[in-house]
């Protein structure tokens, strides 16, 4: 069964490829765009994780072979105080090409004055998977916690040094990534996967 991940992201593959063997799921062949033609440039133009990830979905699914599976994903952080965003500006939050302690320094200037027990957020994470016949599968993982008053930890992955996830009492940069990988909106998303494969 070959699955084509709509990324050109080598890291990603690798993350993947792990995932699906420590799952048992050895039917699938997973590999990434550049095998075929490479990732079309797509407009994440809609105003939900699910419509981009579909977006890039459907941009790789028109160039993959016959039969073949594609899966995309979207992902990022949402902040009740602030009406959901950044959202799926989450990596543009500061602006295009802007760093991740950009977007960390404008999300805490916006949260300026809001007490802790109302910085409630979560991280989403979206996978859009296509199969023969664009049948269309949906997987959301979600990971609720809160936002810090100021970095917490050495990490400068993403918005990792502000987020605590609820249970814990250290941010994601805090408790480094094999324990972040267990509980993490991305794995979320990928069990539900991987459980959609193993019922096939």
């Amino acid at each position: 069964m070959n699955l084509y991940l709509a990324s050109n992201n080598a890291h990603k593959i690798e993350e993947l490829k792990t995932f699906f063997h420590k799952e048992g799921l050895s039917m699938l062949q997973l590999a990434s765009a550049k095998e075929i033609g490479g990732m079309p440039d797509v407009a994440e133009t809609e105003s939900s994780f699910v419509g981009n990830a579909r977006l890039k979905a459907e941009a790789l699914y028109a160039q993959a072979p016959e039969g073949s599976w594609v899966l995309a994903d979207d992902s990022g952080l949402q902040v009740d105080a602030l009406e959901g965003a950044p959202g799926v500006y989450s990596a543009r939050f500061a602006g295009v090409g802007a760093s991740a302690q950009a977007c960390i320094d404008l999300l805490l200037e916006k949260l300026e004055g809001v007490e802790q027990a109302k910085r409630s957020a979560q991280f989403v994470c979206t996978l859009v998977l296509l199969g023969p016949g664009k049948q269309e599968q949906v997987f959301e993982g979600i990971a609720p916690g809160h936002i810090t008053l100021g970095n917490q930890g050495e990490s400068s992955f993403g918005y990792d040094p502000v987020f605590i996830p609820e249970g814990h009492q250290e941010t994601y940069a805090q408790m480094g990534a094999d324990l972040k990988n267990t509980m993490s909106h991305r794995t979320r998303a990928l069990n539900k996967l991987a459980r959609f494969f193993r019922g096939l």
